[in-house]
C-alpha cells in the first residue's frame, strides 16, 4: 500500500509499537482520510513525536465498557487503525490541523511504558489490509445506495450524487462508513468487519435500523 510518500507492504515496514489516540465515535479505515483538530498538550506532544519519526499514529476507540462507565479513560478497544500524517499545519493559537491517511488495521497487544504523556502499544497489524486487494464486485451496491438514499431522505439531507455514482465500491463503502453518524459500537463493528462485503452488509443493516427508527418517528421509511 502506498500512503503519502511511504509504502507499506509487509509487517516489517511498520514499527513494533505506536502511540495511540483514543477517540470515541471516530473511525479511520485503510486508505481513508481523517481530519483532526489537535489541541490537548499530550496529543500535541504525540504528533510532535510522530512528525519527527515515522508519522504513524494508531486511532482507537475507548472500549465500549469504558464508554458505558462514563470515565472515558482506561481500557481501549482491541482493534484500531494505523494512520500516517499526510497533512500538517499549525494554526497560530496552539493547535495542529492534521489529516491521517489510513494504512492498516491493528490489534493491540501490550502497553509500552515510555514516560510520555500519551499511551504507546505494541500491536499486530492486519497484513491483509496492506495488499490493497478488495472484492469490490461482492458488494451489493444497489442495496447500499437504496438504503443510503432513504437515510438522507429521512434526515432531510442531500448528497453529491454525481460523485457517489463515480465512486468505486471500496471508496463508497469505506467513505460512507467513516462519515456515518452512528455511535461507537456501530463504528467498531464497521472497523472490525473482516472484508469489504461484510462491512457493506453491516453498514446496510445499521442504516436500515436508523431509517426504520426515523420512520417510527414519522419520517421516511424504506421503499
Amino acid at each position: 500500500m502506498h500512503v503519502g510518500n511511504a509504502r507499506y507492504l509487509k509487517s516489517s515496514d511498520l514499527p513494533d509499537a505506536v502511540p495511540v489516540f483514543p477517540l470515541p465515535g471516530v473511525l479511520l479505515l485503510p486508505e481513508g482520510q481523517l481530519p483532526l483538530n489537535i489541541f490537548e498538550p499530550r496529543y500535541l506532544a504525540m504528533f510532535d513525536a510522530a512528525m519527527a519519526s515515522d508519522r504513524l499514529i494508531g486511532m482507537v476507540q475507548p472500549s465500549l465498557q469504558a464508554l458505558d462507565s462514563g470515565t472515558g479513560t482506561g481500557p481501549l478497544s482491541q482493534v484500531g487503525c494505523l494512520g500516517r500524517v499526510t497533512s500538517f499545519s499549525e494554526t497560530g493559537d496552539g493547535r495542529y490541523i492534521v489529516s491521517l491517511s489510513g494504512v492498516c488495521r491493528f490489534r493491540l497487544l501490550e502497553e509500552v511504558s515510555t514516560g510520555k504523556p500519551y499511551r504507546t502499544f505494541r500491536h499486530a497489524p492486519f497484513i491483509s489490509d496492506l495488499s490493497g486487494e478488495y472484492d469490490e464486485d461482492a458488494v451489493d451496491r444497489e442495496n447500499l445506495l437504496r438504503v443510503f438514499r432513504a437515510f438522507l431522505d429521512a434526515n432531510q439531507l442531500e448528497a453529491d450524487w454525481d460523485s457517489v455514482e463515480r465512486a468505486g465500491n471500496r471508496v463508497l463503502v469505506n467513505s460512507l462508513s467513516m462519515m456515518s453518524p452512528f455511535g461507537p459500537a456501530e463504528k467498531q463493528a464497521l472497523l472490525e468487519a473482516p472484508d469489504l462485503k461484510s462491512r457493506a452488509d453491516t453498514l446496510i443493516a445499521i442504516t436500515e435500523i436508523a431509517v426504520a427508527q426515523a420512520g417510527n418517528d414519522g419520517g421516511t421509511t424504506l421503499q
